[in-house]
């Protein structure tokens, strides 16, 4: 399993960024896929998930409303929608494979990428 986010960066509270992850080595499209995160000096937050044809999307309440998980299965790719950020969205997001609605220290996952949320 090898799972590569990108998208990541600094943006002012309000803002908006897309996540991307590529994935390869497993079977993609028939996959659950999930996005968590890890804030500094916090644990592991499973933030929403996405069945393998797309028909069901779930969201943790902190992001719901505000962010959109997509995936396109031509592509291995998964994405991550995020509007109006907030700083405490600052973290490092990561895409978890085999996931839906909540994830374990042993669940595969990319190196993340970082998201930070400040003016």
């Amino acid at each position: 399993v090898q799972l590569v986010e990108s998208g990541g960066g600094l943006v002012q509270p309000g803002g908006s960024l897309e996540l991307s992850c590529a994935a390869s080595g497993f079977t993609f499209s028939v996959s659950a896929m999930s996005w968590v995160r890890q804030a500094p000096g916090k644990g592991l937050e499973w933030v929403s998930g996405i069945t393998a044809d797309s028909r069901l999307t779930y969201y943790a309440d902190s992001v719901k409303g505000r962010f959109t998980i997509s995936r396109d299965n031509a592509l291995n790719t998964l994405y991550l929608r995020m509007n109006n950020l907030k700083p405490e969205d600052t973290a490092v997001y990561y895409c978890a494979a085999w996931a839906l609605r909540s994830v374990s220290a042993t669940t595969p996952r990319g190196q993340g990428t970082q998201v930070t949320v400040s003016s």
